[in-house]
């Protein structure tokens, strides 16, 4: 699957085969319209309407013309809807043509009716209705005076939480989605990186020791390299500098470090990817569009989805992951933010988006948003780069030592004729040849994940450890083979 990082398009090669995703129509459930929000103006009375005093006063002086016996005339057909508008269009450009709302979608109000009015008794009942209300005004001014004097050594006649014997401060149990949000914010940071032309964008990190040492994406601080100006801010608002200790492109890994970090960093937990389930909840922490400290919730969607992203740049090449897919809410400037299970726990690195590639994007920005479909470097596997970029400033790939076809395929990751730069397909000595693969072979399963394509394979190969100990099935000729390889090793991005 080719998605994106930062909202922006992903080039059309390498890329996965695109996973069907079925659309979701828009909820028909209309929110409340906030203070700039269009509303929908009464419309005026009918034109028949008498004039003039008001039904009790017409009551009171009978001696002025009949009313109209047509009144209350039928009630007037309510006006063609104007163009209101929908979920998508209050300054956001929408998913798709038309934004998530259209044609036919929920608007924000309903056209305003008349009230039928209410018949009317004559003078007996206005007389009584005065009197009872005589009564009630004598009635609650007498009590307004006793509390007023039972009181009046208060000062005050209101009552709070603590006078009526309730709790001070309200308490979230162990475990809700409150109090995790409270105990993971303070460990999170929303990250400013700037080049030295001046660009630069925000995204997200989190503490990943008492040394200073944040986790977050390669494209979060690439603004920022080779001299450029790199910032991390805590929610209770320090900011600190910071500088990049190593960055692994292919991975979309990168540490940096909190320059004179604070005494008393509370690292955030790790947690176990591989132990994750469909299903399983799921709490994103980030800085979507700027706005930092944003907590969003959902589900793991799926595991071990292939994906390939890009920043969209020409000069970009793209980074692979078996990622875990979830559905809650990830946004431009989310990127390297935390995803949180339902104890606390980081189980990945929010990394990707698929977008619908809709243009406007939100407020003008240029950038899709989210549609329920985002992605997660598990961090059994971020763990891993981390400790090599802060032991080494490199980051270290396991490899097969075999050239496959980035194009998009169904039938597997087909080893190609002929390596890049001219090189040899398959490495000289490299697992690959000691296994026996040769070009032209297609590679269906790596263990026993099924292999569909090339940026599939190198996403789960990039899951294992160099050294670590695999079978390859793969086809020759129409036959099906098996062999076991031991995975090499490359330091650095080439």
């Amino acid at each position: 699957m080719s998605t994106e990082n930062e909202g922006n398009e992903v080039p059309p090669a390498p890329s996965a085969p695109p996973v069907p995703v079925a659309s979701s129509a828009a909820s028909p459930q209309s929110p409340a319209p906030d203070g700039n929000a269009p509303t929908t103006p009464l419309p005026p009375l009918p034109g028949d309407a008498p004039a003039g005093p008001a039904p009790e006063a017409a009551a009171a002086h009978p001696s002025g013309p009949a009313p109209d016996g047509s009144w209350p005339p039928p009630r007037p057909a309510a006006p063609p809807h104007p163009e209101t508008p929908s979920y998508g269009d209050a300054g956001a450009g929408g998913a798709g043509a038309g934004g998530f709302g259209g044609p036919g979608a929920p608007v924000w109000g309903a056209a305003y009716q008349q009230p039928a009015p209410k018949p009317r008794g004559r003078g007996g009942l206005v007389a009584a209705v005065l009197v009872a209300a005589l009564v009630a005004g004598s009635l609650g001014g007498g009590l307004g005076y006793t509390l007023a004097k039972n009181h009046d050594d208060s000062g005050s006649t209101t009552v709070s939480a603590s006078d009526s014997g309730g709790a001070t401060q309200v308490k979230r149990a162990p475990g809700t989605i409150a109090s995790v949000a409270a105990k993971s914010l303070p460990s999170t940071v929303t990250i400013e990186a700037q080049g030295t032309n001046g660009d630069g964008g925000t995204g997200t990190g989190f503490v990943f020791d008492t040394q200073g040492h944040i986790i977050t994406n390669n494209h979060v601080v690439a603004d920022a390299l080779n001299g450029g100006k790199l910032t991390a801010t805590f929610p209770n608002g320090k900011k600190y500098d910071a500088e990049v200790v190593g960055h692994a492109q292919g991975y979309d890994v990168a540490v940096v470090k909190l320059k004179n970090p604070p005494s008393d960093l509370k690292p955030l937990p790790l947690g176990d990817s591989d132990k994750v389930v469909v299903g399983d909840e799921t709490i994103a922490i980030g800085a979507p569009f700027g706005l930092s400290n944003t907590v969003t919730t959902g589900i793991i969607s799926a595991k071990n989805r292939p994906v390939a992203s890009s920043d969209g740049s020409s000069s970009s090449k793209a980074s692979y992951m078996s990622a875990l897919q979830t559905d809650a809410p990830i946004n431009p400037g989310n990127s390297g933010g935390p995803l949180l299970d339902g104890s606390g726990a980081v189980i990945g690195i929010n990394s990707a988006i698929q977008s619908t590639n809709s243009g406007g994007g939100f407020g003008g920005s240029g950038q899709s948003g989210s549609i329920g479909l985002g992605f997660a470097i598990p961090i059994d596997q971020a763990k891993y780069v981390a400790q090599q970029l802060i032991k080494t400033g490199k980051p270290v790939y396991a490899k097969i030592g075999a050239s496959v076809s980035l194009e998009d395929s169904s039938d597997g990751a087909k080893i190609t004729d002929q390596g890049t730069a001219g090189s040899a397909a398959v490495e000289s000595g490299g697992p690959a040849d000691k296994a026996g693969l040769k070009p032209g072979d297609v590679i269906t399963k790596l263990d026993d994940m099924v292999i569909d394509s090339g940026p599939t394979l190198i996403g789960e190969i990039w899951t294992h450890k160099p050294g670590d100990k695999v079978t390859i099935t793969y086809k020759r000729g129409g036959q099906e083979h098996t062999v076991d390889l031991t995975l090499g090793a490359r330091a650095g991005d080439s």
